[in-house]
């Protein structure tokens, strides 16, 4: 689950994070009366969507998105009258940043922060490392910048430390992050304390991403969280209802949010070919056949091993939101769940949501698969069934061309 940098900064403060003062506006004069309580005459008018380069990004009008409101989703205001024509331009708005794409994102709030004066820029962040089994921490001296692309140019930029889960983040390596990105004395020490509690805010509320970029120096010689962005094991919230509280419906796709109501793990994606899939190993495999066969996958849907006529049904509606799909490919490998009962849900499925416009290719392998496809065969509804899995991603791409 993503959250906003706001949400963020408020969890880190719980932990002794420090981060810029500052409150969420959800209105101009909300936004003018935060700025009077902070009482400064610089502050941070910040979007709050869940992208970023929101700094690069540009807003547009919802109602003639070729309207160019403004440049640019975060900007210093010098005055009252700055933060109203912001707040202005940015509420209500679409941001288009690179990672929004060009539909871009309504900006429903927006974060007033207290202004800092930077004497330096670093880069941290947290994040698991499957291949070590390990939480890994990472700093670099090119913060304000992304981490992918320091990765891609100037990987020696990046300096990790790999924490052992029964052990924790040790003060010698704290220690020797804050040294690497060439601070010493005072400010080496506040460094390391920061990473020891952004580290702990990490472990405790089951994040899967800690990101602070950028992670300033301020001239007066203090460590802040200038940006901040965290996400959460989904799997882990039953654990943390107050992070559950966060979770902003509007900023995520209408049906994921509608998949996630049945427990349907579904993911939308820029392709044609809508997927169904009984287990994310076979969901992953199945995409990734479909690309070789010169389709592009619309979706991640994983219905679970208990697949049965409900979930198919839920699963087929979800898919056939999407206007791009041209074809939709089911495939299921019949372990827990028999094949037989997957091609009676199926059709099921179908029948109850009356026409589907769009062909349908079926690949059921496992348990009584022979007894499916009889079933299938005489259903009446026109089902393309897949002898294997190379035919099954054959036979969907070659739909989607004709």
């Amino acid at each position: 689950m993503k959250i906003h940098e706001y949400q963020a900064k408020e969890i880190l403060r719980k932990y002794q994070v420090p981060v810029p003062e500052g409150r969420v506006a959800f209105s101009t004069e909300e936004a003018v009366q935060v700025y009077r309580q902070l009482g400064t005459g610089v502050c941070a008018v910040k979007s709050q969507i869940h992208a970023g380069g929101r700094g690069k990004g540009s807003l547009y009008d919802p109602d003639d998105p070729s309207r160019l409101i403004q440049q640019g989703g975060v900007k210093i205001a010098r005055s009252e009258a700055e933060v109203r024509e912001y707040a202005d331009n940015i509420l209500g708005n679409l941001l288009v940043t690179h990672q929004t794409g060009p539909a871009g994102r309504r900006v429903g709030r927006i974060l007033i922060e207290k202004g800092s004066k930077i004497a330096r820029e670093f880069y941290a962040g947290i994040v698991l490392d499957r291949q070590q089994a390990m939480n890994v921490f990472m700093v670099s001296t090119e913060g304000g910048v992304e981490i992918e692309k320091v990765a891609a140019e100037t990987p020696e930029k990046i300096v990790k430390a790999y924490v052992h889960p029964g052990l924790g983040l040790r003060p010698f390596q704290a220690q020797r992050l804050a040294y690497s990105l060439g601070l010493s004395g005072p400010q080496q020490k506040e460094a390391a304390r920061f990473f020891t509690a952004l580290y702990r805010a990490y472990q405790e509320t089951d994040a899967s991403l800690a990101e602070i970029n950028p992670l300033v120096l301020t001239e007066e010689g203090q460590v802040l969280a200038l940006d901040a962005k965290m996400n959460f094991d989904d799997n882990a919230l039953f654990r943390h209802s107050d992070i559950l509280e966060y979770r902003d419906l509007e900023e995520e796709e209408p049906a994921e949010v509608e998949a996630s109501k049945y427990n349907l793990n579904y993911i939308k994606l820029d392709g044609n070919v809508g997927c169904m899939v009984n287990g994310a190993g076979l969901a992953m495999a199945t995409m990734d056949l479909i690309k070789l066969a010169g389709g592009e996958p619309a979706n991640f849907l994983d219905v679970g091993g208990g697949a049965s006529a409900e979930t198919v049904e839920r699963g087929f509606r979800i898919i056939l939101q999407d206007p791009n799909v041209r074809a939709i490919l089911i495939n299921i490998f019949g372990g827990i769940v028999r094949c037989d009962r997957v091609a009676t849900g199926v059709i099921e499925a179908v029948n109850t949501l009356g026409s589907v416009q769009v062909p349908v290719i079926i690949r059921l392998a496992g348990t009584n698969a022979e007894q499916a496809a009889d079933i299938l065969e005489n259903s009446g509804l026109k089902f393309q069934v897949a002898r294997d899995f190379q035919d099954a991603a054959r036979k969907v791409t070659a739909a989607v061309k004709s």
